[in-house]
């Protein structure tokens, strides 16, 4: 058992370089298996999620091979199940995209039920509403995801009835190889889905529309092997533009693609936050106690994430005045406005709208991440906070985090990562 001491509050200085972005790698990993032949994946950051899923692949039969600090070379073509047990595969998320990816190859697929974070009602209906479009038998049955389709995945018409991001790049794996062409209709927008559209392309894949409501996909069952780096990651840049903004800093955010960003900046403009924008930059400059509050509702891409929902909050704790935010994408996102409380924030929950009467400053807590992005909110509760913030339950973070320590201790934050036993 580990967690995070934080002595606050800080001020930061410096560079921090934005690392692989988690939801387009994890799709990528499970899309190899698609591709039945060797990838050279580059910019995998090194968190949790990446690892597991690299350890599904090499459990299913698949050679991992590590090249590099971000590298690695993934063969295949010798896998020899269809199968990701439940206890594995319950551990994330991303892992039922090895169901939309086995169909395309083998035709069949046997995969646990994905867990991840708990923030609400996260159906699969969508995703075996996509299989079943393509021809195939689908049961949920004892906790497994159980999905044939004889004589392959067919190309079909496909409406998904909300937006899915998930649903969307498992009709997209599913579809890759089939014979003629798919159409994904109201289709999920985000960047990793481009991402991962992109790679299957460098594969040989015909995939035109991602980054739009309407993708198509005609199938291809000769796909081949190459070399492709994972785009940065844009909630791990929200994240520190949101650390340099609420503790009144000045930070270079390297490795960005800034249209990735717009939505955040734009709409965080508003506060008075100073953005300079380069070509793969962003300069973040503030001084929170200046700052104006500000209403935001969350969206799909390219919307307000609501992945930046429990980091902005940390901001509008501190920013004098009353601030909102409306949460219109998971029913139970603001799990984390107890854990602020704790530290003095004054927070009002009314359906799905949060009301901030910001402009105190936070004091330290012993408090915990329930969930991913909840996590990296205490982390930067304790930048800003007065004393020295305890966060347990880190392993959340850890999913999705490529070396946050180092990263806010190069920045001049005092953080550290230490044994419950050490702290006690």
């Amino acid at each position: 058992m580990e967690r995070f001491v934080i002595s606050g509050p800080s001020k930061l200085y410096g560079n921090v370089k934005i690392s692989g972005m988690k939801n387009a790698a994890v799709a990528v990993i499970f899309g190899t298996i698609a591709v039945n032949d060797e990838c050279v994946i580059d910019n995998l950051p090194n968190i949790s999620d990446v690892n597991l899923s690299l350890e599904l692949l090499k459990n299913m039969g698949a050679v991992v091979e590590k090249l590099g600090e971000t590298k690695y070379r993934i063969d295949t073509r010798h896998i020899s199940t269809i199968m990701a047990p439940v206890e594995e595969a319950g551990k994330m998320r991303a892992s039922y995209y090895i169901a939309g990816a086995s169909l395309a190859r083998f035709g069949v697929c046997k995969v646990g039920l994905p867990g991840g974070c708990d923030f609400g009602e996260r159906p699969i209906d969508q995703h075996v509403k996509a299989f079943e479009a393509m021809g195939a038998k689908v049961r949920i049955d004892e906790g497994y995801i159980d999905a044939s389709a004889v004589g392959g995945m067919k190309a079909a018409n496909i409406y998904f009835d909300c937006v899915t991001v998930g649903g969307t790049i498992n009709a997209i794996l599913a579809a890759v190889r089939s014979d003629g062409v798919t159409v994904i209709d109201n289709a999920a927008r985000e960047p990793h889905i481009v991402d991962l559209a992109n790679f299957l392309n460098f594969c040989g894949a015909d995939i035109t529309g991602a980054g739009t409501d309407t993708i198509k996909i005609k199938g291809n069952k000769q796909l081949h092997g190459c070399e492709y780096t994972i785009i940065p990651d844009m909630i791990e840049a929200g994240t520190f533009i949101i650390a340099a903004a609420a503790t009144s800093s000045r930070v270079l955010i390297e490795n960005i693609i800034p249209k990735h960003l717009e939505s955040m900046t734009s709409k965080l403009s508003e506060t008075g936050i100073v953005f300079e924008e380069g070509d793969d930059t962003l300069l973040v400059k503030s001084n929170v106690s200046e700052l104006r509050p500000v209403n935001i509702k969350t969206l799909p891409y390219p919307g307000f994430p609501t992945d930046m929902n429990p980091q902005t909050a940390v901001l509008l704790c501190s920013i004098p005045g009353v601030s909102r935010i409306n949460e219109t994408i998971f029913s139970d996102r603001f799990r984390y406005v107890n854990e602020l409380r704790r530290m003095g924030a004054s927070i009002d929950i009314e359906n799905s709208i949060a009301t901030f009467n910001g402009g105190q400053r936070l004091k330290a807590a012993n408090v915990r991440a329930v969930d991913l992005r909840a996590g990296a909110a205490m982390v930067l509760a304790g930048l800003v906070a007065e004393g020295t913030t305890s966060i347990e339950d880190i392993f959340y973070i850890e999913r999705g985090y490529d070396n946050i320590v180092e990263k806010l201790s190069s920045l001049g934050a005092a953080i550290k990562k230490i044994s419950i036993e050490d702290f006690t």
